[in-house]
């Protein structure tokens, strides 16, 4: 069985990851969006910076969101000045940097799968009358579910494992910023700390486990429904 601590781990990584996908999926649809549809001037800059938490020390991410969204940081010192917004120290700030580092690797999901999209069929429901909004939501959207499910997949795991930006940025803090990872190497640091450590081991592998079968389940109803329409 679990500990209170530990229980409050596992609810505050599940916190983390639901809202850290929620909140950054819409914007990760309309990113992807404009890289496989549009074709402008600094595209290759712009595409640059969307992955570029892929290939940066998560630690150096952790810095930069400290640099910039800290309570003295370039827009942080505004956030918490004009709207009362602190995320430094907080769940919200390790929502966000859930968010910052799953977000590349949600873009890419959807992005293949919008790219993979037949255009034929959108041309053809233009020509038919439709508007570029129904036949986003009538045809697009639907063959981008199967995308839009793995990378919401993707945000949830990498969410979930995430401890580099998320300590740098948030540091710590048991019941505010110490998700399952950073109890676990909380735990590392105890004399008497393996049997918490291995526990919440085990309640990361099954999450994550429990997470691939869910969206194997969905992603293979999803294709059969699309096949149907």
């Amino acid at each position: 069985m679990l500990t209170p601590e530990e229980w409050t781990a596992v609810y505050l990584s599940l916190k983390v990851a639901f809202w850290a996908t929620f909140w950054s999926l819409p914007v990760a649809v309309l990113v992807a969006w404009i890289l496989a549809r549009s074709s402008f001037h600094g595209k290759g800059l712009f595409d640059g910076i969307i992955y570029l938490p892929l290939v940066l020390p998560k630690v150096v991410v952790g810095y930069i969101l400290l640099l910039s969204l800290g309570s003295r940081g370039f827009l942080g010192q505004y956030l918490d000045a004009w709207f009362g917004i602190r995320l430094i120290f907080t769940t919200a700030g390790a929502t966000v940097a859930a968010a910052v580092i799953s977000f590349p690797l949600t873009v890419n999901a959807i992005r293949l799968a919008l790219e993979a999209v037949d255009r034929g069929l959108e041309t053809a429901a233009r020509t038919l009358g439709a508007s570029r909004l129904d036949v986003f939501f009538s045809i697009t959207l639907p063959l981008m579910l199967p995308g839009i499910l793995s990378g919401a997949l993707l945000a949830i795991a990498s969410s979930l494992g995430e401890f580099g930006a998320t300590i740098t940025f948030v540091s710590n803090i048991e019941g505010q910023t110490r998700t399952i990872p950073l109890a676990i190497y909380s735990a590392t640091h105890l004399p008497d700390g393996d049997a918490m450590a291995l526990r919440l081991t085990l309640v990361s592998v099954a999450l994550a486990l429990g997470s691939l079968l869910l969206a194997s389940i969905a992603d293979r109803r999803i294709r059969i429904l699309i096949g149907r329409a």
